[in-house]
C-alpha cells in the first residue's frame, strides 16, 4: 500500500485539540481508509484485509470514546434539545458495530467481504456528516469545556489504542 498510514497500527498518541477536532481527526483518519479500499484491487486480498482490520479497530476505539465521554456530556450541555441526535448516534453505531462482528468471521475475498465493508462505510459517513454538521455546531455553542473535554478523549483513546494487538497477523 502506497499510504504507511494505513499500515501503522496504532497512533503513537492520540492528537490533544479540543473535543471537536479530536474527533474530526479521527473521521478524517477513518474516510482515509475508506478511500483506500475503494481504490484497492480486488485481487489484493492481503490490503483489504489490513484496510478492514484498521478500520474496524479505529471505528469500535473511536465509538468507543464517543460513548463513553461525548455523548453523556453532549447529554448534559444540551439538554433535552440534543436528546434526538444523541439518541440516534448510539442506535448508528450499533449498527456500525453490528457490521463490525461481522469481520471477525468474514475474510477478505468471501461473498459479502466488499458489499459489508461499503455498507459499512456509507452508514459512518453519514453518521459522520450529521456529527459534523448538527451535532458538533450544536456543542460549540455550550458552555461545554471542549478542551478537557478533548483532553479525556485523547487520555482514554490512547489506552484504548495501547491495548490493540501487536502481531498484524493475528486478527485476518
Amino acid at each position: 500500500m502506497a499510504d504507511p498510514a494505513i499500515n501503522d497500527r496504532r497512533d503513537t498518541t492520540s492528537p490533544v485539540g479540543d473535543a471537536i477536532e479530536v474527533l474530526t481527526a479521527d473521521h478524517q483518519a477513518i474516510e482515509k481508509l475508506f478511500t483506500a479500499f475503494e481504490k484497492t484491487d480486488d485481487g489484493d486480498l492481503d490490503a483489504k484485509g489490513t484496510l478492514v482490520r484498521r478500520a474496524c479497530e479505529k471505528l469500535t476505539i473511536h465509538a468507543m470514546i464517543e460513548e463513553e465521554i461525548l455523548y453523556p456530556a453532549a447529554r448534559r450541555a444540551l439538554g433535552s434539545d440534543g436528546q434526538k441526535d444523541v439518541d440516534e448516534a448510539y442506535v448508528e453505531h450499533f449498527q456500525v458495530k453490528t457490521l463490525i462482528e461481522k469481520f471477525t468471521s468474514l475474510k477478505p475475498g468471501a461473498d459479502g467481504f466488499d458489499a459489508t465493508f461499503k455498507v459499512m462505510s456509507e452508514n459512518v459517513r453519514h453518521h459522520v456528516r450529521e456529527e459534523e454538521e448538527q451535532l458538533f455546531p450544536e456543542l460549540r455553542k455550550t458552555k461545554l469545556n471542549l478542551g478537557a473535554l478533548g483532553q479525556k478523549l485523547s487520555k482514554r483513546k490512547d489506552q484504548l489504542q495501547a491495548k490493540l494487538p501487536t502481531d498484524v497477523g493475528d486478527r485476518t
